[in-house]
Protein backbone atom coordinates (compact mmCIF):
# COMPACT_ATOMS: atom_id res chain seq x y z
CA UNK A 1 0.00 0.00 0.00
CA UNK A 2 1.41 3.76 -1.48
CA UNK A 3 0.53 5.81 1.40
CA UNK A 4 0.27 9.53 0.38
CA UNK A 5 1.56 12.79 1.90
CA UNK A 6 0.00 13.44 4.79
CA UNK A 7 -1.06 17.70 4.08
CA UNK A 8 -0.84 20.06 6.86
CA UNK A 9 -3.25 20.90 9.48
CA UNK A 10 -1.56 24.24 10.50
CA UNK A 11 -0.50 27.66 9.25
CA UNK A 12 3.49 27.55 8.50
CA UNK A 13 5.48 30.65 10.54
CA UNK A 14 6.14 32.32 7.31
CA UNK A 15 2.04 32.86 7.08
CA UNK A 16 1.26 34.06 10.03
CA UNK A 17 3.96 36.61 9.64
CA UNK A 18 3.06 37.82 6.40
CA UNK A 19 -0.64 38.27 7.80
CA UNK A 20 1.13 39.94 10.90
CA UNK A 21 2.66 42.50 8.19
CA UNK A 22 -0.44 42.86 6.34
CA UNK A 23 -2.44 43.77 9.52
CA UNK A 24 0.09 46.40 10.68
CA UNK A 25 0.23 47.92 7.35
CA UNK A 26 -3.79 48.31 7.33
CA UNK A 27 -3.59 49.88 11.19
CA UNK A 28 -1.29 52.45 10.62
CA UNK A 29 -3.25 53.23 7.43
CA UNK A 30 -6.72 53.39 9.73
CA UNK A 31 -4.67 55.38 12.27
CA UNK A 32 -3.22 57.93 10.49
CA UNK A 33 -6.83 58.52 8.80
CA UNK A 34 -8.29 59.07 12.32
CA UNK A 35 -5.69 61.74 13.24
CA UNK A 36 -6.87 63.47 10.23
CA UNK A 37 -10.55 63.31 11.55
CA UNK A 38 -9.34 64.48 14.76
CA UNK A 39 -8.31 67.83 13.20
CA UNK A 40 -10.69 68.22 10.99
CA UNK A 41 -13.14 67.80 14.06
CA UNK A 42 -11.28 70.08 15.61
CA UNK A 43 -11.18 72.93 13.47
CA UNK A 44 -15.11 72.60 12.53
CA UNK A 45 -15.39 72.90 16.53
CA UNK A 46 -13.18 76.23 16.56
CA UNK A 47 -15.07 77.74 13.38
CA UNK A 48 -18.58 77.30 14.60
CA UNK A 49 -17.34 78.56 18.25
CA UNK A 50 -15.64 82.13 16.74
CA UNK A 51 -19.04 82.33 14.92
CA UNK A 52 -21.56 82.01 17.97
CA UNK A 53 -18.64 84.62 19.75
CA UNK A 54 -19.04 87.02 16.81
CA UNK A 55 -22.83 86.96 16.75
CA UNK A 56 -22.94 87.46 20.35
CA UNK A 57 -20.87 90.16 19.95
CA UNK A 58 -22.45 91.81 17.29
CA UNK A 59 -26.00 91.23 19.20
CA UNK A 60 -24.51 92.93 22.19
CA UNK A 61 -23.25 96.11 20.71
CA UNK A 62 -27.07 96.34 18.93
CA UNK A 63 -28.43 96.15 22.38
CA UNK A 64 -26.50 98.19 23.70
CA UNK A 65 -25.99 101.52 22.01
CA UNK A 66 -23.26 100.57 19.65
CA UNK A 67 -21.27 99.72 22.89
CA UNK A 68 -17.80 97.12 22.37
CA UNK A 69 -18.25 94.23 25.10
CA UNK A 70 -15.64 94.89 28.01
CA UNK A 71 -13.95 91.95 27.14
CA UNK A 72 -10.18 91.24 29.36
CA UNK A 73 -7.75 89.05 28.92
CA UNK A 74 -7.53 86.39 30.88
CA UNK A 75 -9.00 82.35 31.00
CA UNK A 76 -12.39 82.86 29.44
CA UNK A 77 -13.00 85.97 30.28
CA UNK A 78 -15.85 87.33 28.36
CA UNK A 79 -17.18 89.83 30.28
CA UNK A 80 -20.98 90.61 29.73
CA UNK A 81 -21.52 88.18 26.81
CA UNK A 82 -20.49 85.07 28.54
CA UNK A 83 -22.61 82.73 31.28
CA UNK A 84 -25.55 84.98 29.74
CA UNK A 85 -28.31 83.65 27.87
CA UNK A 86 -29.12 86.22 26.15
CA UNK A 87 -25.67 86.29 24.65
CA UNK A 88 -23.02 82.56 25.58
CA UNK A 89 -24.10 80.38 28.06
CA UNK A 90 -20.79 79.87 28.84
CA UNK A 91 -17.03 80.74 27.68
CA UNK A 92 -16.57 79.35 24.62
CA UNK A 93 -13.20 77.01 23.72
CA UNK A 94 -10.55 76.98 21.15
CA UNK A 95 -9.85 72.65 20.43
CA UNK A 96 -7.36 73.48 17.81
CA UNK A 97 -4.72 75.37 20.31
CA UNK A 98 -5.12 72.37 23.01
CA UNK A 99 -7.16 71.98 26.40
CA UNK A 100 -4.72 73.78 28.46
CA UNK A 101 -5.17 77.37 26.70
CA UNK A 102 -8.51 76.85 24.75
CA UNK A 103 -10.54 79.68 26.38
CA UNK A 104 -7.51 82.09 27.08
CA UNK A 105 -8.40 85.22 25.67
CA UNK A 106 -5.43 87.81 24.68
CA UNK A 107 -6.15 91.54 23.69
CA UNK A 108 -5.33 91.99 20.14
CA UNK A 109 -5.34 94.09 17.08
CA UNK A 110 -5.08 91.59 14.47
CA UNK A 111 -4.93 87.39 13.88
CA UNK A 112 -1.92 84.97 14.45
CA UNK A 113 0.73 84.76 12.00
CA UNK A 114 1.58 81.07 13.07
CA UNK A 115 0.46 78.22 15.14
CA UNK A 116 0.73 78.67 18.73
CA UNK A 117 -0.79 76.76 21.71
CA UNK A 118 -0.73 79.88 24.22
CA UNK A 119 -4.15 81.53 23.54
CA UNK A 120 -6.89 80.60 22.34
CA UNK A 121 -8.80 83.93 21.28
CA UNK A 122 -8.10 87.32 20.45
CA UNK A 123 -10.41 90.10 21.12
CA UNK A 124 -9.54 93.58 19.40
CA UNK A 125 -11.17 95.81 22.27
CA UNK A 126 -11.05 98.62 20.24
CA UNK A 127 -13.43 97.53 17.19
CA UNK A 128 -14.88 94.51 18.83
CA UNK A 129 -12.86 92.07 16.51
CA UNK A 130 -12.33 88.37 17.29
CA UNK A 131 -9.94 85.60 15.86
CA UNK A 132 -9.54 82.19 16.48
CA UNK A 133 -5.82 81.49 17.93
CA UNK A 134 -3.50 79.58 15.26
CA UNK A 135 -5.50 81.01 12.71
CA UNK A 136 -5.36 83.45 9.95
CA UNK A 137 -7.47 86.15 8.79
CA UNK A 138 -9.45 84.46 6.02
CA UNK A 139 -10.49 81.71 8.66
CA UNK A 140 -7.92 78.83 7.91
CA UNK A 141 -5.84 77.35 10.14
CA UNK A 142 -2.70 77.35 10.40
CA UNK A 143 -0.65 73.32 9.89
CA UNK A 144 0.64 72.34 13.61
CA UNK A 145 4.32 71.54 13.94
Amino acid sequence: MRRLPRKPNAFTLVEILIVVVILGILASLVVANMMSSVTDAQVATTRNELGKIESAIDIFIASNANTIPAVTAGDGTWGPIAGNRDYLKEAPSNPYVGASNSRVIIIGTGPDTEYQTAHGWIFDDSTGEVWAGGFDASGSPFPKP
